[in-house]
């Protein structure tokens, strides 16, 4: 089974949160390694970043998530991957056929179009809105 790992997940993954007990638990029974795109990794940045800016998160805290990230890089526990004109183009026909349905943003749109080009059977996210739309294009969510 092949997952890929939403920047939701990975944020609780990688700075304590509400859901990171939850995203520890599921990695205990993942098989490596997730799939994450290089949207998704930096949208990981910005997020632990914008966490300092508002004072969740401090420097040092950030620069420990940040060397975990790269750690579990190089240990293969994710697998960047490129956007690819496949999955561009595979998210202008979600978009077309599910936004009107779900109100789905583009940056959602495009990690599940992601996921699904990647052939990935299954989608780690916390945010309901995409875990609707991941499940819609046939994805099993956790």
């Amino acid at each position: 089974m092949s997952i890929y790992a939403d920047t939701s997940f990975l944020v609780s993954l990688y700075v304590l949160d509400d859901n990171s007990a939850a995203a520890a638990a599921r990695m205990k029974r993942a098989k490596l390694p997730l799939a994450i795109s290089s949207l998704g990794e930096l949208e990981l940045a910005n997020a632990i970043c914008l966490r300092i800016f508002r004072k969740e998160l401090t420097r040092p805290e950030a620069k420990a998530a940040f060397t975990l990230i790269r750690n579990d890089i190089g240990a293969g526990v994710l697998r960047v991957t490129g956007i690819s004109i496949a999955g561009l183009e595979r998210a202008k026909r979600i978009a077309q056929k599910q936004t009107p349905l779900l109100g789905s943003r583009t940056l959602d749109v495009l990690h599940v179009a992601l996921a699904v080009v990647l052939k990935a059977d299954a989608f780690y996210t916390f945010d309901e809105r995409q875990r609707r739309l991941a499940a819609a294009e046939g994805l099993a969510v956790f």
